[in-house]
């Protein structure tokens, strides 16, 4: 019979011994007992208060208010801005590991990259919100998560974050990401899961043409899994999609080239052709080279959390706030990709950073993190 014991809330306490030095001069010294270092000195919130907080919030989407609406059921009574603060100072303790995580994430040469919403309370208007925009990039080889708030869907975001990279970048159709094709030291490729996405939406408007692609396309997901269940080598991940894969993608494409004069453009297999015809390149890129991906499916699975999210805190307080998110966004995927609690992981961290200094804070990033004890 599988149990449950609800969480305790108690109060813990330091014991400080006060010793007296005695001097000749007739004076007493009074010498008391250091406290630990703690990242928020003056906070009455423990570690694993704040650190239960931030994943109730940012992990199972459960906004600062209802939380208080549970402590509350247990005689707790903690003020909404007092709550606020301890949340925003414990994400900004986050920043040193946050900018650590952000270097290592961009230093690969692939990268997955996509954007989601999120709505951000408007200080200048009462009761509006602003739409800003999480940009997620995706080190999936080294199975790292990186979020960055901006307040636009404009290029800028990606063009200052990205300024510096070289290599595969991996992205869905938006126009937005069309510069970086224009850079030599960048290799742009599509996303496949966008492209069939196109054609099952087109299923009510055209089932014959679009059964086909969604057939052949299932084709090659079908390499795909063999690849992972049968974990080939490289040469033979490159010699299998070039024996099966290829050979089903330039099939698809002349069979859409033909169908393009056809269809009604406007229609929704007409779109779906035309999207498709238009990236057919970049979407056949990934059978070139085994590092490759298919898609970018591992990459919208770590924007889901965000998304759960909007459903129920609704909005971020401020821009600051959005980019606070993004932080916490980013460390709390990167644990989910390494298997790691993220309430183990965060409690750890604040309690161990303050002994920590520029030299060895990355030892504290999720992928690095060794927990204090056995008990993980």
């Amino acid at each position: 019979m599988l149990e449950y014991l609800p969480a305790e809330l108690y109060l813990k306490q330091y014991l400080r011994p006060v010793y007296v030095q005695p001097t000749s001069d007739l004076e007493t010294n009074f010498i008391t007992a250091a406290l630990p270092g703690r990242m928020l000195e003056k906070c009455l919130a423990g570690e694993g208060l704040l650190a239960q907080m931030v994943v109730d919030k940012y992990m199972d989407h459960l906004p600062i208010h209802r939380q208080l609406q549970r402590f509350e059921r247990v005689s707790v009574t903690i003020s909404q801005s007092t709550s606020n603060d301890w949340m925003r100072n414990t994400l900004n303790s986050l920043t040193g590991i946050y900018e650590l995580h952000k270097k290592q994430v961009l230093e690969s040469s692939y990268l997955h990259a996509d954007e989601t919403t999120i709505r951000v309370q408007d200080e200048n208007k009462q009761g509006k919100t602003h739409l800003g925009y999480y940009w997620v990039y995706h080190n999936s080889e080294q199975n790292l998560a990186l979020f960055d708030y901006q307040k636009g869907r404009g290029r800028e975001g990606p063009d200052e974050i990205l300024k510096n990279f070289k290599g595969y970048l991996q992205t869905d159709g938006y126009g937005t990401y069309d510069d970086f094709d224009l850079r030599a030291d960048i290799t742009q490729l599509h996303c496949m899961a966008h492209s069939r996405r196109k054609f099952s939406e087109a299923m009510g408007n055209d089932a014959p043409r679009a059964t086909y692609v969604l057939e052949r396309m299932q084709v090659l997901y079908g390499v795909e899994r063999r690849i992972k269940e049968e974990i080939l080598q490289p040469d033979h991940i490159i010699a299998l999609r070039q024996s099966e894969s290829l050979p089903v993608l330039k099939e698809l494409k002349e069979w859409i080239l033909a169908q393009i004069s056809i269809v009604l453009p406007k229609s929704l297999i007409g779109k779906a052709i035309t999207y498709s015809l238009k990236r057919w390149d970049k979407l056949s890129i990934y059978t070139t080279n085994a590092r490759l991906q298919i898609d970018n499916n591992s990459i919208e699975r770590e924007m889901r959390p965000v998304a759960l999210g909007r459903k129920n805190y609704m909005f971020a307080g401020s821009h600051d706030a959005a980019q606070r998110g993004a932080m916490i966004y980013s460390l709390f995927a990167t644990c989910r990709l390494h298997k790691i609690n993220p309430y183990n992981w965060l409690k750890d961290v604040l309690i161990m950073m303050p002994n920590y200094t520029t030299k060895n804070l990355h030892e504290l990033l999720p992928q690095n993190w060794k927990p204090a004890d056995n008990d993980q």
